[in-house]
Parts: C-alpha cells; sequence; structure tokens
C-alpha cells in the first residue's frame, strides 16, 4: 500500500504547533514501503529525554489515526 505523503504532511503540520511551542519541529525524511515514517525531531525535541514519549504519544498515535498505511514512526535523529 502506497502511504500518501501529503496526507502525512498535512498532518504532521497538525503536531508541529505543539512542538514549535517548547521550541522543536519536524521534519518528514522518508516513508518506507512497510509503512514506516521517518521523521527527524529538530530544534529542542531533537535532544529532549522526553522524545521518545512526543514520537509515542503525540508522532506515532496521530499519523496511525490520520494515515491508512501507516505501521510506525521512527525518530531519524536517533537512528
Amino acid at each position: 500500500m502506497s502511504i500518501d505523503k501529503k496526507l502525512v504532511e498535512e498532518t504532521l503540520a497538525t503536531i508541529r504547533p505543539r512542538l514549535q511551542a517548547d521550541g522543536g519541529d519536524i521534519a518528514l525524511k522518508e516513508i518506507q514501503e512497510d509503512g514506516t515514517v521517518l521523521v527527524e525531531l529538530q530544534g529542542a525535541c531533537r535532544g529532549c529525554p522526553m522524545a521518545g514519549l512526543t514520537m509515542a504519544s503525540q508522532v506515532e498515535c496521530v499519523l496511525k489515526e490520520n494515515v491508512p498505511g501507516v505501521t510506525k514512526v521512527v525518530n531519524a535523529s536517533a537512528m
């Protein structure tokens, strides 16, 4: 199943204000064939000890709910 990149970007745009309020941001890096979405946390979010929780509770949850085919979200900065 091909994931709609535009829909991923639009969904990330809904998350972005919450991250920017804390001095961070997020960028889409890649969408893989298996449904994995690679994103990069930026700014204050990049080295934040809560980044893992942010990925699980906000980014991954919201993308899975709103974008058909997303199976998981990975922080490319942590790879």
